[in-house]
């Protein structure tokens, strides 16, 4: 197993969780195209009615990096700014081995 993953947390503003979610599904539909992109998948926190989650897998450095560069993403970035409470809090992984993949 190789590449990296990431473990991304945003807050919504205070009662924007369900605008953010459907701003980020555009996104996720996006990414259904992306080569390069293995797994991207967008949560929901069960105990903070304020938090969306994703889980991030990418074949490579390059994937992870044309990702976070193209346009799709930029678009995105104006689409939240007014329903994130901040910046998305990244955690960046390598992936070791697992279950599903």
């Amino acid at each position: 197993m190789s590449g990296p993953a990431i473990i991304a947390k945003i807050t919504a503003q205070p009662g924007k969780r369900d605008e953010l979610v459907t701003a980020l599904k555009a996104m996720v539909e996006h990414v259904k195209t992306e080569d390069g992109t293995l797994q991207y998948v967008l949560h929901t926190d069960t105990g903070d009615e304020n938090l969306v989650w994703f889980y991030e897998r990418y074949e490579s450095q390059e994937a992870l990096a044309a990702h976070g560069s193209s346009e799709a993403m930029k678009a995105l970035g104006g689409s939240v700014r007014d329903l994130a409470a901040a910046r998305p809090e990244l955690i960046i992984l390598d992936v070791v081995d697992g279950k599903g993949l």
